[in-house]
């Protein structure tokens, strides 16, 4: 007897699977490591001292690790891609001064003063990738290179002086803070967004008949994303308000995650960084990726400068001086392996969390500037020995 062809293509079609909880709460043991060593961090530092936990200290770490994470989620990209950028520091004290200077001195308004400020940063981004990228010289002399001639820039065109105080509508851009009511519309457009997000997931591999987790848990995951974005926006609000830089970052944030996963470009970042031989060999066209990514990089540069400016009020000669060392250890610290290839936005964040937790805690404990540097370049050695050491694992494995 002759079966029915249109039976046997119902049978052979894949059928959608449960997935087991075991399988499902299995976690990348280095995302949760950092996450636990962050709430070790803010765990010990609240025993210490009883206002690290208050609202009003952690609005201002909140705000503290703004530029910082602006510049990590630009060096992400960079470092992802097989490079490094030792410029963004002193490109942050550069632009800022030229920010000050046309505000302060030649009284411009705030949206050309922006406007300028984004397009040299774009600008710089352009001829340190396009040197890097196409003339082959390495990113950390041209880098490094770079860090000191901006810093030279800011002394020379402000003669050295502080310059201050900026307009009212410049500073806001550092100062500003939200509404309660914005915060709570902002926090529940985002427990929607992240409710959506995971359904959607779950959805999309019902589809296509991969595995999918169980319902509890995905209301788990919703329950929980809740909670901490409820929770952040009521303890911000307790105080003033959720601060307007940390809200760019999350904007950004979300933007160069899209770009990062969901776009040709942000795969061919990651190929061109995990195998340049093998990206150049598919196609893709390493020069011009790589120009951008400096181009994205510096541009974020330029936004972090004007989020410094706003916030201290003033360009000041020690402006970002260092900042290229708390942007590369916060991307080691959260996962982005200096080999190239592996890295996320996310990781980053939290890496840059850690770092600004680090430096709010003991200056709370009025700890001497000293043990800060030894403190941040002790997790720094130690988070790219656990990456060296986990990935020598995986290749024994493999």
């Amino acid at each position: 007897m002759r079966s029915n062809p249109a039976t046997q293509i119902e049978t052979e079609q894949p059928t959608p699977q449960r997935g087991n909880w075991l399988n499902w709460l299995k976690f990348d043991a280095r995302a949760y490591t950092m996450i636990g060593a962050l709430i070790a961090i803010w765990v010990l530092f609240s025993l210490l001292h009883e206002r690290f936990l208050s609202p009003t200290n952690l609005s201002n770490l909140f705000l503290q690790m703004s530029v910082t994470s602006i510049l990590a989620i630009g060096m992400v990209l960079v470092i992802v891609a097989g490079h490094i950028d030792l410029s963004v520091g002193s490109l942050v004290g550069f632009i800022g001064g030229v920010i000050a200077m046309l505000n302060v001195w030649y009284d411009w308004p705030a949206l050309p003063v922006i406007i300028v400020a984004i397009a040299i940063g774009a600008g710089i981004g352009v001829l340190q990738g396009w040197i890097i990228a196409y003339k082959a010289v390495p990113a950390f002399i041209v880098t490094l290179g770079g860090m000191l001639v901006f810093r030279g820039l800011l002394f020379g065109t402000t003669g050295s002086v502080t310059v201050a105080p900026l307009s009212p509508g410049l500073k806001s851009i550092g100062q500003s803070y939200t509404t309660d009511l914005i915060g709570w519309i902002l926090g529940i457009i985002g427990l929607f967004i992240a409710a959506a997000l995971v359904f959607r997931k779950r959805a999309s591999r019902k589809q296509y008949g991969f595995a999918v987790e169980p319902m509890p848990l995905s209301i788990l995951r919703v329950i929980t994303i809740g909670v901490l974005v409820l929770g952040f926006v009521a303890v911000m609000n307790s105080y003033k308000g959720i601060p307007v830089p940390f809200l760019m970052v999350v904007v950004l944030a979300l933007i160069f995650t899209f770009i990062t996963k969901n776009t040709t470009f942000g795969r061919q970042v990651y190929a061109i960084g995990g195998n340049p031989e093998a990206a150049r060999l598919s196609g893709i066209n390493i020069k011009r990726r790589v120009m951008l990514v400096f181009v994205l990089c510096n541009t974020l540069a330029a936004i972090a400068a004007l989020v410094l400016t706003a916030r201290l009020n003033a360009a000041t000669m020690t402006a970002g001086q260092n900042y290229e060392l708390d942007a590369i250890a916060a991307c080691v610290i959260g996962g982005t392996s200096l080999i190239g290839g592996a890295g996320s936005i996310m990781g980053a964040l939290i890496g840059a969390l850690v770092m600004s937790s680090l430096d709010n805690g003991m200056s709370l404990m009025n700890m001497e500037s000293f043990w800060q540097y030894i403190v941040k370049g002790s997790i720094l050695v130690l988070a790219v020995y656990v990456d060296i050491y986990t990935r020598n694992r995986k290749n024994k494995a493999a």
